[in-house]
């Protein structure tokens, strides 16, 4: 009931509500941080894996290819256009043409043995389903219609039967901001009649592929102690195993055993079992022991005959990055940078940390606004400087330091601390009692909010310093678990979230405590919120859709469902900016305008 709840909720949700009297803030960008790839390329080799070549090379994503049964045409993801959308093309480059498009995300495309149809997965719906297009007729189905993500389709060899996985049976909360979802291996007839589970609930099963008879499906499996492990930012080993279900007897057959990651299986002729291998140098292998290709290899698909052979890859892994993003609406620009962006003031400059990396920020740096020109401006050996935020006036920045996270070294201390622009005079303005992080300041400068907790005595909650005299006061009425304090540039309200009401949503209240005020209300939990120039907008990410791809292809993303959104600050008008299968948040706005796009 929970999930339908949320499913009713989150299409309402994406309805454009009328627009306020206040103007767009067209003459602004918003920065955000994203755990995916900077750019993913395809390429193409012989079925064994040699031969490999360049089989597109943009500067945009494309990802998850999948061959034809003839091995003569590839459908693929492409965001050249913004979104997730799917593409089909001649194996020579030729004869490209969209298959699916929109705002909608498209992904994990794959052609009917015939050809004449393609299964893939899109949250058009409202979550993510399988749909399957008719290439003839263009008539599209939506053939799981389920609250639950719905990933990885499969067609079985007589064009019959689709094979995916799915969480709509997770016993984890999908859309909690620390915990991961569970899937199982679901078939469903390609006119979504007679949908049944065929893996087990409680653990995590994933990419299922039919055998040469149709007869059974291979997937890989583990327990949920391994997804987290995999998609941890310090990027732990994990386990997994390959598995074989026979589909009329439910009959499950380990296939693989020993450590290491083991996805996307398929199986080859005579016999031959191919797979994922994860790992520092990641690989294509047999479940012989051999490996056929070095290398980061993602989302391999082969011909019938197995003489070829397509997968991605990332191309650039540059840190931070720089990269103009496509916004979901044109009245607001997306640039994607590293962690807790900060513009200066002039805006050819951004303070922010500097990995993403583990769940400590060590360093803060400074780039310009291209990417370019980086330098170090703190560093510290044992302890973290997280979320550096600069001055209105552009001399100082503020940020929390120390061990924000309880660990085996004793309670979770930080402190709220200030160094100058060019990285010195490192001042500590907070006493070491408690855990104090995520400053912001005032419009003038004066004082600084910032989140407080493990202290007591009055100091759990949001606080407020006055950087002259370091008197400390706490806003009445807040908590323990509000966090992410935004302080607007009129001066007159702080954002911040907090899970009181249950799911973390997005509050404002005044200096003073009063005036509170809840401004979003809807399933999954919202956070990072952060004010633009002019005080009329909040920009925020949204866990609301949950998931769109199985949690364990995706490493390095512990919350792969954060979205950025933009709402109007009496929580009117919420516009969602991104839309794809990565981790996204701390949006924060550049101070100097740019040129005002139109509009539609």
């Amino acid at each position: 009931m929970k999930r339908l709840l949320f499913a009713c909720l989150s299409l309402t949700f994406m309805v454009p509500l009328p627009a306020a009297e206040n103007p767009l803030p067209g003459a602004y960008t918003v920065g955000f941080a994203s755990f995916g790839p900077s750019r993913t390329d395809l390429f193409i080799a012989r079925g064994d894996g040699s031969g490999v070549r360049p089989l597109l090379s943009e500067s945009w994503n494309n990802y998850n290819a999948a061959l034809s049964r003839d091995g003569k045409w590839v459908t693929f993801t492409s965001e050249r256009g913004g979104s997730a959308d799917i593409h089909r093309m001649r194996i020579d480059g030729s004869a490209r043409e969209l298959l699916v498009g929109g705002p909608a995300f498209d992904d994990q495309s794959v052609l009917s043995p015939d050809g004449g149809k393609l299964a893939f997965v899109s949250d058009r719906g409202g979550q993510p389903d399988i749909w399957v297009l008719d290439l003839g007729t263009r008539g599209l189905t939506n053939v799981t219609r389920h609250a639950g993500g719905d990933f990885r389709p499969s067609w079985s060899p007589d064009g019959r039967w689709l094979a995916f996985s799915s969480d709509r049976d997770s016993a984890n909360p999908r859309l909690s901001f620390s915990i991961l979802h569970s899937t199982s291996i679901y078939v469903v007839r390609a006119d979504g009649s007679g949908l049944r589970r065929i893996g087990k609930t409680g653990e995590f099963e994933g990419s299922p592929s039919w055998s040469r008879d149709g007869k059974s499906v291979v997937f890989y499996a583990c327990d949920i102690a391994n997804v987290n492990k995999i998609v941890h930012p310090k990027r732990l080993r994990g386990v997994t195993q390959l598995m074989s279900i026979d589909i009329a007897s439910g009959a499950r057959t380990g296939l693989t055993e020993g450590p290491g990651e083991k996805t996307s299986p398929h199986w080859l002729e005579d016999k031959k079992l191919a797979f994922v291998r994860g790992g520092p140098e990641g690989g294509l292998s047999l479940a012989t022991g051999e490996t056929v290709l070095r290398g980061e290899v993602s989302s391999p698909s082969w011909s019938a005959d197995g003489r070829r052979m397509v997968f991605h890859r990332e191309a650039d892994a540059r840190w931070p990055p720089s990269q103009r993003w496509k916004s979901l609406d044109p009245a607001f620009k997306l640039v994607r940078t590293g962690v807790f962006p900060s513009w200066l003031p002039s805006g050819e400059q951004i303070v922010l940390n500097d990995k993403t990396a583990g769940i400590l920020h060590n360093d803060i740096i400074s780039v310009a606004a291209d990417g370019s020109s980086q330098r170090t401006l703190f560093h510290d050996e044992k302890r973290s400087a997280l979320a550096p935020e600069v001055s209105p006036s552009g001399t100082r920045i503020a940020f929390g330091l120390g061990n924000f996270f309880q660990g085996t070294q004793g309670r979770a201390l930080a402190d709220i601390a200030l160094i100058n622009i060019d990285g010195s005079g490192l001042t500590i303005l907070t006493d070491g009692s408690g855990n104090y992080g995520l400053p912001s300041w005032s419009p003038d400068g004066s004082q600084i909010v910032f989140r407080g907790a493990g202290n007591g005595e009055g100091r759990d909650g949001l606080l407020i310093i006055d950087v002259a005299s370091r008197a400390v006061r706490h806003i009445p009425g807040t908590v323990v678990k509000d966090n992410f304090p935004s302080w607007s540039p009129k001066g007159d309200l702080i954002s911040f979230t907090s899970n009181r009401d249950g799911d973390y949503e997005i509050y404002t209240v005044r200096p003073d405590g009063t005036g509170l005020r809840r401004l979003t209300n809807i399933p999954g939990n919202d956070a990072h919120n952060s004010w633009s120039p002019d005080g009329e907008w909040i920009a925020f990410a949204s866990g609301t859709h949950g998931f769109r791809d199985e949690a364990v292809l995706h490493p390095y993303n512990p919350q792969p469902y954060g979205e950025i959104y933009v709402m109007r600050a009496d929580g009117s008008d919420r516009r969602r900016l991104t839309n794809n299968q990565y981790e996204e948040g701390t949006p924060k706005w550049s101070r100097v305008p740019s040129e005002r796009p139109a509009h539609p």
